[in-house]
């Protein structure tokens, strides 16, 4: 079974790919599946960010209670 990426690796791999398509080494072809892969790879990051950002929670003491409320990024 494979190991599931992180999401570090995962943006080591988008990086590498976007080196790979300013280079100017790769035909049409090639850059095209490459291309691809970056998005599928853009998708999965953008997964597991939404993912963390679902888990992220601050928690507060109101009242004696310890609550629990979800992070605001800001957005």
């Amino acid at each position: 079974m494979k190991e599931e990426k992180s999401f570090e690796e995962l943006m080591d791999d988008l990086e590498n790919i976007a080196e790979e398509l300013e280079s100017d080494k790769l035909n049409l072809d090639d850059s095209m599946k490459k291309f691809e892969e970056g998005m599928k790879i853009s998708k999965l990051c953008n997964e597991k960010l939404e993912n963390a950002e679902k888990k992220i929670s601050i928690l507060l003491e109101k009242d004696g209670e310890i609550k629990e409320e979800n992070f605001d990024a800001g957005e």
